[in-house]
C-alpha cells in the first residue's frame, strides 16, 4: 500500500485551493457511508492525546492575511519522535534547534474538543464546522482570503509567514520570480523550511513523496523553483508532484503586473517541472498567454470567475479526484508510479481535464450516460489553453468518482446489449472501452471509485438546481426549492497530450516578443538576463516533446517566418 505524502502550499491562491481541499476531506470523514475507499492517513496525520489530526502541511504565506483558525498544540517539548533529529544531522545539538517562528494560539474549546474520532476513520478527526455561514460562502460575500474559509485545524508547524513581503502591500510585494528564489537562499528562512519539512518527513512509517501546490503568476513561482530543488535533492527517489495553480486574471489592464506574470509563468513552468517527477499547469483561465481568454464554462455551475474562492473550489475538487491513485486502499500505485506511467521521453508536464460535476442522470446507467458523449468526452481543459477538443494523448490516468458499481443496464434479460459498453461486466471495464474507443493507442489507466466528491459547506453553493443532492441530473427543475447539493460525481484525467505544444509553444511565443529592456526592474530582482533566454529556449524545447506532425510543421513555418 502507497505511504504518506507530505503537501506544500506555496501563494496565496494555493492556500485558497488548499483549504478547499481540506475542506473536501473534512466532509469525507463525516460521511463513512461510502465505505473510506480513499486513505485519510495519505494527506492527514492521526492526533492522539490533546492533539487533533491535521493535514501534512507547510503553507508559506506572506504577512497580512488577517485572522487564522486556532489550531492544535504542538507535539509536547522533548516527545520521542521517529528518525534522527535535523539539526543533528547538521552537526547541531537537538536543543539548539530554533522553535518555529509563528506557533499559533490553541483555545480552551479546541483542547477540550480533540479526541472526536470519526467513525470512517478512526484515529483521524478534522474540524466539525465551518468558519464562514452556508449563504455567506455561497455568494462569496465577507470570503476574501484562504483563511477565511479555511474549516480544518492546522498544526503550528504548518503555517510559515513569510515576513520580508507584505500581501497585496504598496510595499514589499512578492511580485516576481527572482525575488522568490532569493528568500530559499537566505539560510534562515532555508534552516525553518527544512525543519518543518523533516518533523512531518521523520514521523512517517512510508513517505511516498510530496505534492506541491505554487502559485505560478508571482514570486512564488521563484519561491516553488527552490522548493523543489530541495525536495529534488534531499529526497531522491521520493515523487514530487507539483501543481502550477493561477486564478482567473480579473485585472489584466496593469501592463508591469501582466508581464510579470508572463515572465513568472514561463520561468516557473520551466524550473518548477525540472526538478518534479510531474507537474501539472492548473487553471480555469482561458489562457496564461498575453492575450486574456473567457474563463473555463461549466454546464452545471453557476460560478463567479472572479472570486477566488470560487474558482479555487473547482480545482479543489478536481484535484483531490486526480491525486485519488496514489490514495486508494486497494491500490498498490505511489506517487512515483502515477508519474512513470505520465512522463515518458521527457514529457514531464501534464494537462488536466475534469467534468465538474460529470452528468450522470437519475436512473441512468454509466453506459447510457457515455454513449451519450461518444463523440466528445464531457470534460473542460484545466490547464489554460484555448484549444479545448483533444482526440489524441499520449498516456492518461483517469478518475470517475461518484458512480455506483452496480448500476444497471438498460438492457434486457434477452436482449442484446445496446452498445459494446452495455456487454461490459464491471464498470472499471465500461470506463477502460470507452477510454480505448475515444483514445485509441493512447496508455490508459483508470479507476472507479463509488466515494463521491462532498460539497458540504464551506464549500461554494453554486451548482444548477437541475441537481439532486447527490450531485446527479434532473431532466427538468423540481418544483419546489431544491436542497443544498451535498455531494458530486466528477471525472477527471491527467494527460500526456499534443495540448501542451499549444499551451507551452503560444507561452514561448509570447514572451519571445517582449522587450526586455522595459523592463529591467524584472532582472533587478535576481535573475539575469541570459538565464531567462536560456530558460525561454528550454520552454520552446520542451513544447516540442508534445509534437505531433502536424505540430512540429506549424512551428517550423513560424520559425522560418521571424
Amino acid at each position: 500500500m502507497p505511504g504518506e505524502a507530505v503537501t506544500l502550499q506555496l501563494g496565496q491562491y494555493a492556500g485558497c485551493v488548499g483549504a478547499h481541499w481540506w475542506g473536501l476531506q473534512a466532509a469525507a470523514l463525516r460521511s463513512p457511508a461510502d465505505g473510506a475507499e480513499l486513505r485519510a492517513a495519505a494527506l492527514l496525520r492521526a492526533g492522539g492525546g490533546r492533539e487533533a489530526a491535521t493535514p501534512r502541511l507547510v503553507a508559506l504565506e506572506l504577512k497580512g492575511l488577517g485572522r487564522w483558525p486556532p489550531t492544535w498544540i504542538a507535539p509536547r517539548p522533548g516527545a520521542p519522535r521517529r528518525g534522527t533529529p535535523a539539526a543533528t544531522r547538521r552537526g547541531r545539538s537537538p536543543s539548539a534547534r530554533r522553535p518555529p517562528r509563528d506557533p499559533l494560539p490553541v483555545t480552551p474549546q479546541d483542547a477540550g474538543a480533540s479526541g472526536r474520532a470519526s467513525a470512517a476513520a478512526p484515529g483521524v478527526a478534522l474540524a466539525p464546522a465551518p468558519l464562514v455561514a452556508p449563504r455567506e460562502a455561497s455568494s462569496g460575500a465577507c470570503v476574501q482570503l484562504w483563511s477565511d474559509y479555511l474549516n480544518v485545524h492546522l498544526h503550528p508547524r504548518s503555517l510559515y509567514v513569510i515576513r520580508q513581503y507584505m500581501h497585496d502591500g504598496d510595499c514589499g510585494c512578492l511580485e516576481a520570480f527572482g525575488q522568490g528564489e532569493s528568500l530559499l537562499q537566505d539560510p534562515g528562512c532555508l534552516e525553518e523550511l527544512e525543519d518543518r519539512l523533516h518533523f512531518y518527513v521523520e514521523e512517517c512509517d512510508y513517505l511516498q513523496g510530496f505534492q506541491v501546490l505554487c502559485d505560478l503568476h508571482n514570486g512564488f513561482s521563484g519561491v516553488g523553483a527552490k522548493v523543489t530543488e530541495l525536495l529534488c535533492d534531499e529526497y531522491s527517489g521520493k515523487g514530487i508532484l507539483t501543481w502550477g495553480l493561477t486564478p482567473v486574471m480579473s485585472n489584466m489592464g496593469d501592463a508591469q503586473k501582466n508581464l510579470y506574470r508572463l515572465m513568472n509563468t514561463a520561468l516557473g513552468i520551466v524550473r518548477l517541472s525540472s526538478h518534479s517527477s510531474l507537474f501539472c499547469p492548473l487553471s480555469l483561465s482561458g489562457s496564461l498567454g498575453i492575450k486574456p481568454q473567457p474563463p473555463v464554462a461549466f454546464p452545471y455551475i453557476n460560478y463567479n470567475a472572479s472570486l477566488n474562492y470560487h474558482s479555487s473550489a473547482i480545482l479543489a475538487a478536481a484535484l483531490d479526484t486526480l491525486t485519488a491513485p496514489y490514495r486508494l486502499h486497494s491500490s498498490q500505485g505511489s506517487m512515483m508510479h502515477l508519474a512513470d506511467t505520465l512522463n515518458f521521453s521527457g514529457r514531464k508536464v501534464v494537462a488536466a481535464w475534469a467534468s465538474v460535476p460529470f452528468p450522470a442522470r437519475c436512473g441512468y446507467s454509466l453506459p447510457d450516460t457515455l454513449c451519450a458523449y461518444q463523440q466528445d468526452v464531457p470534460w473542460k481543459l484545466l490547464s489554460s489553453c484555448r484549444e479545448q477538443k483533444v482526440s489524441h494523448c499520449f498516456a492518461q490516468s483517469v478518475v470517475l468518482r461518484g458512480i455506483c458499481k452496480e448500476s444497471p443496464t438498460s438492457s434486457r434479460p434477452g436482449e442484446p446489449p445496446p452498445s459494446p459498453l452495455h456487454a461490459c461486466g464491471s464498470t472499471e471495464q465500461i470506463l477502460q472501452r470507452y477510454l480505448h474507443a475515444a483514445f485509441p493507442g493512447a496508455f490508459s489507466t483508470a479507476h472507479m471509485l463509488e466515494q463521491p466528491c462532498h460539497t458540504l459547506p464551506p464549500y461554494p453553493q453554486f451548482f444548477s438546481p437541475l441537481l439532486t443532492r447527490q450531485g446527479f441530473l434532473l431532466n427538468k427543475p423540481p418544483g419546489y426549492s431544491s436542497a443544498a447539493v451535498e455531494s458530486i460525481p466528477v471525472l477527471a484525467a491527467l494527460q500526456s497530450s499534443p495540448v501542451l505544444h499549444t499551451l507551452l509553444y503560444s507561452l514561448y511565443k509570447d514572451v519571445r516578443k517582449l522587450n526586455m529592456g522595459r523592463w529591467a526592474s524584472f532582472f533587478s530582482a535576481g535573475v539575469e538576463p541570459d538565464d531567462f533566454q536560456e530558460a525561454l529556449e528550454e520552454l520552446r524545447t520542451l513544447s516540442q516533446c508534445y509534437e505531433t506532425g502536424f505540430e512540429a510543421d506549424e512551428s517550423e513555418d513560424e520559425a522560418d517566418s521571424d
